[in-house]
C-alpha cells in the first residue's frame, strides 16, 4: 500500500471509525503519533529504540533463547514495511552466546488513553513468539527506552497490555490470537484476556487494534471488538493503567513458545504501520438534556436508565451509593443501562448520579438523586465439602437464585490454601462448561438465562487453581423455588392436588396437615401468606397472571406454578 497516499489514508481512517464506533466507549479519532516506515534502511531513530540489554542472570524472561540486537539483519524497513526478523545463527553479546537472533523494538513515544492500530502480518512458525504489546513507562526494567529516568516500579505492578501475541497457546488452532492483559491482580497465565481465529494468518494483513479509555480496555482485530476488560473494582491491582504506556513489537523465540525446530532458518513479521489517536480538541462545553430513571428491579439489583447530551459525542455517568461508585460512559444522545449487581434484597438504596464529559466539564445541575427498594428473594443457598473431583478442605458455599425467568449461580471456595483460583460452571445435562466472573476473593458468579419455572436445574462448579482443580457436587434446583429439591421431591410422594387455572379461589386437597401456604408473583415478591385458611385460599383481588403457590407441611415444602384466571 502507498501511504503517501494521504486522501486514500484518512478515507480508510473514516470508515475504519465509522465501523467500530458502537464497539468501543470512546472514540479516539486525532492521530497523534505514528509510523508508516516510507524510507528503506534502518528503523527510524526519532521513533523507536532497541532495547539489547539482557536481563540479570544473562537469559531473557520466560525462558527466551534469543539475543536482541540493533542490527540491520534483525530489523529493517523494506518496500514500505517494517520487518521484524528471528533467524538461527550463533551470536555473542555481552558476554553470553545465543543460537538466535531477533529484534526488541521500544517506541520513544509514550502516552495515556486513546487508541493503536498496528497493521501486520504475523508469523505462525513453531517455536516463535511474536508480540505487539505496551509496558508502563514506569517499568523498572534495566535496558528499556525510558528505566533510567521514569522506572520505580516492577513488573506486573506497571501493567502491561498485549495488543497482539502468537505462537504460545498449544491447545489452540494455529491462526489464534490473543489479547491479554498483566496487572498485580492477575499475570504471568492471566486470566485477563480473549483470543479470536483468524483466516490465513502469516499470509494476510490485519490490523490489531486496542482502545484504552478511563473505563474500560477493548481490543479489536480488523476493527472488531473480540474482548474487553473492565474490572468492577479498579485499583492498583486491577488497574495499572492510568500512567503512560509505550509500545513494543518483537518476536521471541523458544521458552513459553515451546520447541523450535531444527530446520528452523529464520522468519519475520512484517508491519505496514503504527498509529495512534487521542482526541485534542480542548472541550469546554458542558452535557445537557441529563435524566435518570429506575428501571428493572430485582433482589440482587437496579437498572438505572441514564440519557445526556455532549459535543465530545461522549458522556461520564458516575453512580455513587453508600461507599461504593463507579463511572461508565456513554454516547451522546443515546440512552444507557447500568445494571447496579450484589445488591441486598428488601432494601432500600439511594443513587447520586452525576454526568460529567471526558474533559471534567459537568452538568449544570448535578446531582441527581434515585431511590430504588430491592424485591425479595426467591432461591436456595447452602454449604458442602463433597467433590466429585479433586478434593476440598474447608468446602464451598453456594447460592441459586430466581431473577425473573433467569437463575443467578454463585458458588464461594472457602479453601484458603488455593492460589490463581478461577471457576467454571458444568452443566449437568447435556454437559456444557463455562467461564466464572469473578465477583471478589474467591467468589464466582454466572447467569443462566430463559428458564421455566418450576423446571429443574443441575450445576456444578470446577475451580482451576495453581497445581490442580476441585469439582463441587451437581447441586440440583427447581427454579422459581425457595427450598431445596430434596424436601419437595419428599412432598411430592404424598397425594396433593389443587385447582389450575384458579378464579375466585385456590383449593387445595392433601391429606396432610398444612402449616402455610405463600403465593409469589414471577418477581419475587411476596404478595399472600396464610397460616389460618391453609386449604382454601382467595385470590379475587389477584391479577390474572402466572404465580409461586409454596405449601409447607412439617418440615417439607412444595412449589408450583398457579395460573390465575
Amino acid at each position: 500500500m502507498k501511504k503517501n497516499k494521504l486522501k486514500l489514508i484518512f478515507f480508510l481512517l473514516f470508515l475504519t471509525y465509522q465501523v467500530s464506533y458502537s464497539q468501543v466507549d470512546v472514540v479516539y479519532s486525532d492521530l497523534v503519533w505514528s509510523d508508516e516506515f516510507d524510507v528503506n534502511g534502518v528503523i527510524n531513530p526519532n521513533n523507536w529504540f532497541h532495547q539489547t540489554q539482557l536481563p540479570a542472570g544473562g537469559s531473557w524472561f520466560s525462558g527466551e533463547l534469543q539475543h536482541y540486537t540493533n542490527r540491520i539483519d534483525n530489523s529493517f524497513v523494506d518496500a514500505g514495511m517494517l520487518n521484524i526478523v528471528a533467524k538461527n545463527e550463533p551470536y555473542t553479546d555481552q558476554g553470553v552466546t545465543k543460537n538466535y537472533t531477533s529484534a526488541r523494538l521500544n517506541s520513544k513515544f509514550s502516552f495515556k488513553y486513546g487508541r493503536v492500530d498496528v497493521r501486520a502480518k504475523v508469523p505462525i512458525d513453531a517455536g516463535t513468539w511474536p508480540a505487539i504489546w505496551m509496558l508502563g513507562k514506569n517499568i523498572n526494567e534495566d535496558g528499556g527506552y525510558f528505566d533510567a529516568t521514569y522506572g520505580i516500579l516492577n513488573w506486573p505492578a506497571c501493567g502491561e497490555i498485549d495488543i497482539m501475541e502468537h505462537g504460545i497457546f498449544p491447545s489452540q488452532n494455529v491462526n489464534y490470537i490473543q489479547g491479554t492483559l498483566h496487572t498485580p491482580s492477575s499475570y504471568g497465565n492471566s486470566i485477563n484476556n480473549g483470543g479470536t481465529t483468524l483466516s490465513n494468518l502469516q499470509n494476510s494483513y490485519h490490523i490489531y487494534s486496542m482502545n484504552w479509555s478511563p473505563f474500560q480496555i477493548s481490543f479489536l482485530v480488523d476493527n472488531v471488538v473480540y474482548y474487553t476488560y473492565n474490572p468492577t473494582v479498579k485499583d492498583a491491582s486491577t488497574w495499572p493503567f492510568d500512567n503512560e504506556q509505550y509500545l513494543l513489537l518483537n518476536i521471541a523465540m523458544g521458552g513459553t513458545a515451546g520447541s523450535i525446530p531444527a530446520s528452523f532458518t529464520q522468519t519475520s513479521m512484517q508491519i505496514d504501520y503504527v498509529r495512534v489517536y487521542q482526541n485534542t480538541l480542548v472541550d469546554t462545553q458542558s452535557p445537557t438534556n441529563f435524566t435518570a430513571a429506575v428501571g428493572a428491579i430485582t433482589s440482587s439489583s437496579v437498572e438505572l436508565v441514564l440519557n445526556a447530551n455532549d459535543n465530545s459525542g461522549n458522556v461520564v455517568y458516575t453512580i455513587s451509593y453508600g461507599s461504593n461508585s463507579q463511572s461508565i460512559v456513554g454516547t451522546s444522545g443515546v440512552q444507557k443501562s447500568v445494571i447496579i449487581p450484589n445488591l441486598n434484597p428488601n432494601t432500600n438504596y439511594s443513587f447520586t448520579i452525576t454526568a460529567t464529559d471526558l474533559a471534567g466539564n459537568a452538568y449544570t445541575n448535578n446531582p441527581l438523586l434515585r431511590t430504588a427498594t430491592t424485591t425479595g428473594t426467591v432461591g436456595c443457598s447452602g454449604t458442602d465439602t463433597v467433590a466429585t473431583q479433586g478434593s476440598f478442605t474447608s468446602g464451598y458455599n453456594y447460592t441459586f437464585e430466581t431473577i425473573g425467568t433467569d437463575v443467578k449461580i454463585t458458588f464461594e471456595l472457602l479453601d484458603t490454601d488455593k492460589v490463581g483460583v478461577v471457576a467454571y460452571l458444568w452443566k449437568q445435562s447435556p454437559f456444557s462448561e463455562s467461564q466464572m466472573t469473578n465477583v471478589s476473593g474467591n467468589t464466582f458468579t454466572k447467569t443462566v438465562t430463559n428458564q421455566t419455572t418450576g423446571s429443574t436445574i443441575n450445576y456444578a462448579v470446577k475451580f482451576a487453581y495453581a497445581g490442580g482443580l476441585s469439582v463441587t457436587k451437581y447441586v440440583s434446583y427447581v427454579v422459581g423455588n425457595n427450598c431445596a429439591l430434596s424436601t419437595e421431591n419428599q412432598f411430592q410422594q404424598e397425594q396433593f392436588s389443587f385447582n389450575n387455572p384458579a378464579n375466585n379461589f385456590v383449593v387445595i386437597n392433601s391429606p396432610l396437615i398444612i402449616d402455610k401456604v405463600e403465593i409469589y408473583d414471577l418477581l419475587g415478591n411476596l404478595v399472600l401468606s396464610s397460616t389460618d385458611s391453609t386449604n382454601k385460599i382467595d385470590v379475587n383481588n389477584f391479577s390474572k397472571g402466572i404465580y409461586l403457590l409454596q405449601i409447607y407441611s412439617g418440615t417439607s415444602r412444595i412449589i408450583k406454578k398457579l395460573i390465575i384466571n
